[in-house]
């Protein structure tokens, strides 16, 4: 036999959490051909695997990729990671659908990480994987669609109940963009217009997720101590109710008061799948996150959308009442600017300095930022414990999910510092967390990251090294894999990665993209 690829003595992890074992591995076309003994084999390519684990490609399940692709289609952040799949549309916002009015608002508001030129051009799910496909992209692609996005191209950012003639609107673009191939519905139940939907109305809109048999994905309504547990409560009920599966998004406990509160919130977890509700999770491994800076203002703060927001944050009473009433508890020493596109002085730069700086309280001058910067200002927020990463991540109901953006260090992608796992995420599980800290086993890492995830949306081609299955493969040092991105250096791509295949194309060859897009976008049921 003759492979294409021929990936010799490598320690193999298949993906399923078995222990790895000694094998090679034959690629074939776009698939895995073979697994095994495979000495005398004739290939057109060799790689030399001795030293190191060859896996399936890696799936991040819960990322913000949606237009960053198609800025730029090598995706660089991500496949250095060994990244083969990606889930787009988390936390309630999806590329489509996206109406006149939803086009409008990205124009004025969705221009920070994209060049002047680019086009938002599509307005169904189809449109948009469809640009997707024929602009080509260098891992695999599947979406949700948001719950936020669909309520803002029927409702805007108005804070009420749907009427029924609106309700039937948004089960018909769920509908519709579940026929388009996405894997289920995402919620951001902090973020307007999303945190406006109340649990019966994201029942009734998950229930048409799961008449398709897609997934109910959800950043849960609160994650501080006054809230996480009766959000993770919510997220059980919604999937009770609508009857599908649920998938908690970056699962933790935010806030010093609500340190070690993980082992009740997984308690809820385990005691819901006790009861036969599927509820699983996903986590990046870290004690910092990411978000904007206007989800500190109260939901209130947000009605109306962007321009209304900056009307109270001009007005010095609603900005005393937004101080007294802000949504999180924070150190503003742990609030790092990641990107202000009209102030890039601040950048990487923490508000509590900045605020000295202007001879401000620290509430004062992040809503003058917002208003410097149209309330568009990533920041990073510290606020997680390290024991909380910890338990979460031993636990085998979890994934590994980045959270963050496909990325570049040069270009538009590279401007700001953002999070450290849009570049480090898979490699610091691998790395810090199972070879040095030894919280889980590699095998069990590699799981998370692989079979885990495909199982949960369904792929019935990908996530483990079998004969006959997509030929997504990484190769990794176990002994020297590791995250190099850090929060005040981030834009660092990680080692110890050689090699990545993604449809049986290299898209990393001896730690280098090589330009090649052989990603394709995973449509369900197609």
């Amino acid at each position: 036999m003759r492979f294409d690829i021929l990936f010799e003595g490598g320690h193999v992890v298949d993906g399923s959490g078995n222990t790895w074992f000694r094998a090679d591995v034959g690629v074939v076309g776009d698939k895995i051909e073979a697994v095994g003994d495979l000495r005398g084999a004739k290939a057109a390519r060799r790689v030399n695997a001795k030293g190191h684990m060859v896996a399936p490609g890696f799936m991040d399940i819960h990322s913000h990729s949606d237009i960053p692709l198609l800025v730029d289609p090598r995706v660089e952040s991500k496949v250095y990671q060994g990244i083969t799949v990606e889930v787009v549309g988390n936390c309630g916002t999806s590329a489509a659908p996206m109406n006149k009015p939803v086009k409008a608002y990205r124009d004025k508001y969705g221009r920070g990480g994209v060049p002047d030129d680019f086009e938002y051009d599509w307005v169904t799910m189809k449109d948009y994987l469809d640009r997707v496909d024929r602009q080509g992209v260098s891992f695999n692609v599947a979406t949700w669609v948001g719950h936020g996005t669909v309520r803002q191209n029927v409702m805007g950012y108005e804070n009420r109940e749907p009427t029924d003639a609106e309700l039937r609107k948004m089960r018909k673009l769920v509908d519709d963009a579940m026929k388009d191939g996405a894997y289920g519905m995402s919620t951001g139940l902090i973020y307007p217009p999303s945190v406006y939907g109340k649990t019966p109305e994201i029942i009734e809109l998950a229930k048409v997720s799961a008449k398709h048999g897609g997934l109910y994905a959800s950043h849960i309504r609160g994650e501080e101590k006054e809230s996480l547990l009766d959000a993770v409560k919510e997220a059980i009920e919604i999937g009770e109710k609508a009857e599908l599966p649920v998938q908690i998004a970056h699962f933790k406990a935010s806030g010093k008061k609500a340190w070690g509160m993980t082992k009740q919130s997984l308690a809820l977890v385990e005691e819901a799948r006790a009861r036969g509700i599927d509820v699983a999770y996903d986590q990046y491994p870290y004690v910092a996150s990411s978000t904007g800076l206007a989800a500190i203002i109260p939901h209130w703060g947000h009605e109306g959308g962007p321009e209304k927001m900056m009307e109270r944050l001009r007005d010095p009473e609603q900005r005393k009442r937004m101080a007294r009433e802000q949504r999180m508890e924070r150190d503003w020493d742990g609030v790092l600017v990641v990107y202000a596109k009209n102030n890039p002085q601040y950048n990487g730069r923490t508000i509590a300095d900045i605020a000295k700086e202007w001879g401000k309280k620290p509430h004062d001058a992040v809503c003058d930022l917002l208003l410097a910067e149209n309330t568009v200002v990533p920041v990073v927020m510290f606020g997680m414990n390290e024991e909380d990463v910890k338990y979460v991540m031993r636990s085998p109901i979890g994934m590994v999910g980045s959270d963050g953006s496909a990325i570049s260090p040069k270009g538009i992608l590279g401007q700001g510092r953002p999070h450290p796992r849009y570049y480090g995420t898979f490699p610091r599980v691998l790395g810090h967390y199972a070879r040095e800290e030894k919280v889980i086993s590699m095998e069990e890492a590699v799981r998370k990251m692989t079979s885990a995830p495909t199982q949960r949306l369904g792929l019935k081609d990908r996530g483990l090294l079998r004969e006959g299955y997509k030929a997504d493969v990484v190769v990794f040092d176990p002994k020297t894999v590791k995250d190099e991105a850090t929060f005040t250096d981030p834009h660092r791509f990680p080692t110890g990665i050689p090699y990545v295949v993604c449809n049986g194309v290299f898209t990393i060859d001896k730690g280098k993209h090589t330009g090649k897009l052989p990603g394709r976008v995973l449509r369900k049921g197609k």
